[in-house]
């Protein structure tokens, strides 16, 4: 599983290190992210990359999980 740490950045950041982690074609990646424009952009380039999306929240904090 492949693991990024978006927490504390802000647009684009998060989006371009999800998909530089993107680049080895991870089966399952987890993102953790502080903003709900994070979130939404991490989800859709998720999806966009065939991924199913799992969001949970707690407090603040996002950890969106992709697999395929």
């Amino acid at each position: 599983m492949k693991e990024v740490d978006a927490r504390g950045l802000s647009c684009p950041m998060p989006l371009m290190l999800t998909k530089k982690a993107l680049e080895d074609d991870p089966a399952e990646i987890l993102v953790h992210a502080d903003s709900g424009t994070s979130k939404q952009n991490v989800v859709g380039l998720l999806s966009d990359y065939g991924y199913t999306v799992d969001v949970q929240q707690d407090g603040e904090e996002y950890r969106i999980k992709g697999a395929r």
